[in-house]
């Protein structure tokens, strides 16, 4: 589909990366709860947030509690923080981190590059070359009603492209609420193939072999980083 073969986290099925996914749920959770507010129905973020979790089949208990610790005082204070880097030949990464601890975070991202003897960038170095979305994808027969749709209710759709009944719609993040209300008005109890909000690269790199084994040694390394949430990048895999 277009520029957005790899839009979603991969999702791998072994005990440690199923724990990882529940961790990094639970801290956006916390952190979105804690400064929005604890309840789901005055904090959307907080409720979209859950709806997801739960797609992803994070355990109720470890949603709830989240929820709990941020209704206490003092506690942890996640950051979000990007870190950009060049990786092996032309490839480009950005990944988005969650820490209580930026010190250890960039420490240990910044290894993952030298032991494929790569490096960080500074702030704009990589991310010029991607945009920031949101994507949505679901499936539907009725493309032109939903376009239509979109179109009425004023929505200032970034791209829209269909492909065997797969819908995908990329659109501003600041615009991702009032999408999904359209669309789940339009179609009651939509599910979402993607439902994503990230960096994508304007064009994509192609590695020879040795450059694509040194890629994937250096994206092994850093989804085994704790605080690493999603790692974006421009490689054709």
């Amino acid at each position: 589909m277009g520029r957005f073969p790899n839009i979603a986290a991969s999702k791998a099925k072994t005990g440690a990366a199923k724990a990882k996914v529940y961790s990094s749920y639970a801290k956006e959770i916390y952190q979105i709860a804690k400064n929005g507010g604890t309840d789901p129905n005055g904090n959307l973020n907080l409720r979209r947030l859950i709806e997801k979790a739960k797609k992803e089949q994070v355990p109720t208990d470890v949603i709830n509690r989240a929820i709990e610790k941020a209704k206490g005082s003092g506690g942890e204070d996640y950051q979000t923080i990007l870190y950009e880097g060049f990786g092996p030949g032309a490839s480009t990464l950005i990944i988005k981190t969650m820490t209580d601890n930026v010190n250890r975070t960039v420490a240990e991202v910044r290894a993952a590059f030298n032991k494929v003897h790569k490096s960080l960038g500074v702030s704009n170095s990589v991310s010029y070359n991607y945009d920031y979305l949101t994507l949505i994808a679901f499936k539907s027969d009725r493309e032109e009603e939903i376009f239509n749709t979109l179109l009425e209710n004023e929505l200032e759709i970034t791209d829209f492209e269909t492909e065997e009944e797969n819908i995908t719609i990329s659109i501003n993040p600041n615009l991702q609420h009032k999408l999904k209300d359209v669309l789940e008005k339009l179609i009651p109890n939509l599910d979402y193939l993607i439902d994503e909000t990230g960096y994508y690269p304007k064009d994509k790199v192609t590695l020879n072999e040795e450059e694509m084994a040194d890629f994937q040694k250096l994206l092994t390394l850093l989804e085994e980083i704790d605080d690493v949430t999603n790692i974006y990048h421009n490689v054709n895999l």
